[in-house]
Formats: C-alpha cells, structure tokens, sequence
C-alpha cells in the first residue's frame, strides 16, 4: 500500500461534505461576478479580456478550481470518500482517504522552488514605481493584429499610446509579464529579465507576483486545502481588475473605469491600489510558505 504519512485529522462524512459545498459555493459565486467568457456581439462567445486571463494564462480549469481537497495530513471518512481515489494522489489508508505521502515525495522539488520563490520575495521592499506600464510595453508599436486583446479598444491612439511608453519607460520585476512585451519595447525596460533571474527580482509590490499565489497554491493541490487556494483566486481577481483598469485599453464596456496612469492623479490612485493589493498579497504569501513548510 502508498504510505499516507501522519494523519493529523480526520473528518466524517457530513464534515468534509459540508466544507466541498462551501467550497463549491464560493467558486461559483466568484465565477458568476467575474465570467471567464462573454458573448461579443461580433463574434459571440469569447475570452473576457480582463477574467478571461486566469483560465487561459494560468492551467487551472474552473472544474479543478471548484473541486474541494482538505489538505495533506487529513484523512476522508466514510463510503463518498471513494471518489478521491480517482484523482492524482489520494490513496486509501484503512477506512480512511487521504493524500498519500509518496504524492509528497515526488513533488518536493516543486515544493523546494515555490518556498525559495515565495521567501526571497516576501524578504524584499516592495517597489511602487511601476505605475502598470507592463501592460503598455505589450502593445507599444505593435501593429493591430499583434495588439493581445483583439477587439478591444485602446483609451489613446496608437501613436499617444507610444508616447506614453516612451514618456515613463516601464520598470518591470516580473519576468512573466516582460516576455509578453513586444521587441521594441524590451530594451526600454529598467533591467532585461530572464527565467534564470527569475528569483533575484520578484518583488511584493508587483501586481503579477501577487497574482501569481494563485498559481504557485494551485501547482501544489491537493496538498494544500481548497480554501487557500479559493482565497488566492479571489485576491489574484482583485489583482487582475486593477491590472487591466490601469491598461492602455478602453474596458468601460465592461464595466471597469480606467486608472490613467498617463497622468499624475491615475498614478498616485495606482500606487495606492497597488499598495493595499501588495500588503493583502504579502499576507497570503506568509500564510502559503507556513503551509508549505508544515508539510513534512
């Protein structure tokens, strides 16, 4: 038999079963305020160019996202506990189900590179001088059909847009959000960033890095509990809203007023969204490298 590891609880069937509908609840309630599609009235039913992001940039299907795991260490009671057998890394431990210690094993290194990440950036001052222009960069003297949100208009014209860019040239730490930017606009950035490097710039005041605790929770299901990484996914939303609202793009169609960052009273709001973002962020990335470093 795999060996489950040290069971540190164990939850009856009304227990567990209760917590998976929370779970579902929840999710579901997240998904409807904020759809990953939309109908467009040209094309019909497309990505959300602002929601849309968290289902197609990240690997997590919203069927994974609402399916309900209680963490490493705790063992399922009763006969509907069965159904977890057939998902990744449960294994039957006497009447009880459970994620196995062999699962564990072989995701240490995973485990060993997020805790690393997740520290070296938690350890640093966040930065508040970006203002959002990643987003810019990514468009900046990119011809129409090379613009990433097709159908979608910019707030400015192609050449004001450009001007922005060049006016307050991006300061970017995440290199996930750099290797979107379009060529001309990569030697306009601070430092030119690479996946190697990834670790020596990530940084707890950019939007991204906050974003990206969603993903670093999810990469490590099911051995951390659903509710950390529903809450990951409803700050990585918040993230992505401001992200979008202080983009080069006209989303009032969507709801979502612009932060202007191409003047000095839209960066200052920015800052000031992007602080707060950064503080729950710094929080939530407290709370996952404890969790991780309980793992045993």
């Amino acid at each position: 038999m795999t060996s489950p590891g040290a069971l540190v609880d164990r939850l009856v069937e009304s227990e567990w079963q209760g917590a998976a509908a929370e779970h579902h609840r929840r999710i579901d309630e997240l998904l409807q305020r904020h759809p990953p599609r939309y109908t467009h009235p040209g094309t019909g039913d497309v990505v959300h160019p602002v929601w849309g992001f968290l289902f197609t940039y990240y690997s997590f299907r919203p069927a994974q996202l609402r399916r309900w795991h209680p963490g490493f260490g705790v063992g399922l009671e009763g006969a509907a506990a069965g159904r977890y057998l057939d998902y990744r890394g449960y294994v039957r431990s006497g009447q009880l189900v459970t994620v196995g210690r062999d699962h564990l094993d072989k995701r240490r290194d995973t485990l060993d590179y997020i805790i690393d990440l997740l520290e070296a950036t938690a350890g640093r001052t966040p930065r508040l001088n970006c203002f959002g222009m990643h987003e810019w960069a990514m468009v900046y003297q990119a011809s129409p059909e090379h613009i990433r949100h097709a159908g979608v208009p910019l707030r400015l014209s192609p050449a004001e847009t450009d001007d922005v860019v060049r006016s307050q040239p991006p300061r970017c730490t995440h290199f996930d959000a750099f290797r979107f930017f379009t060529q001309p606009a990569r030697p306009l950035n601070l430092t030119v960033l690479d996946r190697d490097s990834q670790p020596e710039f990530e940084q707890p005041g950019c939007l991204h890095a906050g974003m990206d605790l969603y993903k670093w929770a999810y990469k490590l299901a099911p051995l951390l509990p659903s509710e950390l990484i529903a809450d990951a996914f409803d700050l990585a939303l918040q993230h992505r809203e401001i992200d979008m609202r202080a983009s080069p793009y006209d989303l009032s169609g969507f709801g979502l007023a612009p932060i202007a960052i191409e003047g000095p009273t839209g960066r200052a709001e920015y800052v000031r969204m992007q602080s707060e973002l950064g503080r729950r962020a710094q929080s939530l990335r407290t709370e996952l490298i404890d969790r991780c470093r309980r793992l045993p």
